[in-house]
């Protein structure tokens, strides 16, 4: 950046990405931008981005142990920044799927949300929300073992709201899982986004943003990424339907 005479504000300016995002890739030297991020970067800067900038993205192409498929990991799903759920979200064309139970985070943390969604089923991408029932027994007991103000309930509610201003936008679906299923969903989170996923283990009393993260990328036919997506796929398979029309 000094030779290339640049400040982090004005790299920020040249890549497109917020004066925060700058300052994170300065101090956190494990953290892997955007490709496109990663792109303009190099290219304001002038210099290579795997021998110069990035070169954890070297070893981590050529993984080949029983990881290779974990982009990254995080010890609170809330220290993954937002910036990757919304490239995950922008960078998916064929299937989005949010197996969260309640999903309600989305809505509040990714700009416009509601209008992503919109514009991802209108260009032929399937988006479904796998949610908890708020109604159900598994709720009833998650509340009272979270304890907190936002309930578990609540917060599905939330997400049906929103769900019900998309207007009955054909491509996206809802489903509640079954109760045979509920202990199983909320004691898990996965969301799919094309060939990539986000999966969330949820620890005993805590919210799912305090619970651990695993970013993770499909690289073979049974790794990682298809064991959550295959269990995932069947929550779904026996879930009941949900009306999203306004």
């Amino acid at each position: 950046m000094d030779s290339a005479g640049l400040t982090p504000r004005r790299l920020a300016l040249a890549v497109g990405v917020t004066g925060k995002t700058v300052e994170r890739w300065l101090s956190d030297p494990g953290l892997i931008p955007h490709p496109r991020n990663r792109e303009d970067a190099c290219r304001a800067l002038g210099v290579e981005e795997e021998t110069v900038l990035w070169p954890k993205l070297i070893t981590d192409r050529v993984k080949t142990g029983e990881d290779r498929e974990i982009v990254r990991s995080y010890p609170y799903r809330s220290a993954c920044p937002s910036t990757v759920w919304s490239d995950l979200v922008k960078d998916s064309g064929r299937d989005i799927f949010l197996a969260g139970y309640t999903n309600y985070f989305l809505w509040s943390q990714l700009p416009d949300f509601i209008g992503t969604v919109r514009r991802k089923a209108e260009n032929g991408c399937r988006v479904r929300f796998l949610l908890g029932d708020p109604n159900g027994e598994v709720t009833r007991q998650r509340e009272e073992i979270e304890g907190v103000a936002l309930t578990v309930s609540t917060r599905i509610r939330i997400t049906l709201e929103h769900l019900e201003r998309l207007g009955g936008v054909e491509g996206v679906e809802a489903r509640f899982s079954s109760p045979h299923d509920a202990m199983n969903h909320v004691s898990l989170s996965v969301f799919r986004f094309d060939d990539q996923a986000l999966v969330t283990p949820h620890l005993a009393r805590l919210v799912g943003h305090d619970s651990p993260l695993l970013h993770l990328r499909r690289i073979g036919g049974d790794g990682m990424f298809s064991r959550f997506s295959e269990h995932a796929e069947e929550l779904w398979d026996r879930g009941t339907a949900v009306s999203v029309t306004a």
